[in-house]
């Protein structure tokens, strides 16, 4: 009987140390897709052969720092007249620590209502990994800037610059 009562009390206490023992911290949470990624500007790309009149291209690098695989949803720009594509095409992903080049060419939709000057211009990219989905506005920086503006008076050299638009 004694045999009995120390098994019972021995898998009792054995039982009792293993619930109460401590447990590992959950794994942290993936972080945010804007950020866990990098948008760098390549520079000025010669836009795609059958791309329209008053195109222009560019590249930039999208590189996953961190976290899961991002996917880039959509890439667009704030400007009404201006249209984008990029090759890739979205959706695509990105694995961490690989750089991803994406070639954007815009197209001036109407030159009147185009910035003749582009200070601080973004692009607005759709991100998402297993934690969110998120828009976020990258700045590129001021040779993206100055290629922009560059390319666009370009673009519209032939139209006129005086809209109040801008």
């Amino acid at each position: 009987m004694l045999a009995s009562a120390t098994a019972v009390a021995l898998v009792g206490g054995g039982g009792y140390l293993f619930a109460t023992r401590p447990h590992d911290p959950p794994p942290p949470e993936a972080p945010y897709p804007s950020q866990a990624v990098a948008i760098t500007y390549l520079g000025e790309e010669g836009p795609p052969p059958e791309s329209p009149s008053r195109s222009f291209s560019f590249g930039v690098k999208v590189t996953a720092q961190s976290g899961p695989t991002i996917t880039i949803v959509r890439i667009s720009q704030p400007y009404a007249s201006l249209s984008l594509t990029s090759v890739p095409p979205p959706p695509f992903r990105t694995k961490p620590g690989f750089g991803h080049k994406i070639v954007v060419t815009m197209h001036v939709t109407e030159c009147a209502n185009v910035p003749s000057n582009a200070a601080l211009p973004f692009l607005d990219v759709t991100l998402r990994n297993t934690r969110a989905i998120e828009d976020h506005s990258f700045i590129l920086g001021e040779r993206y800037a100055h290629d922009l503006s560059g390319a666009l008076q370009v673009a519209c050299s032939n139209d006129s610059w005086s809209s109040p638009k801008r």
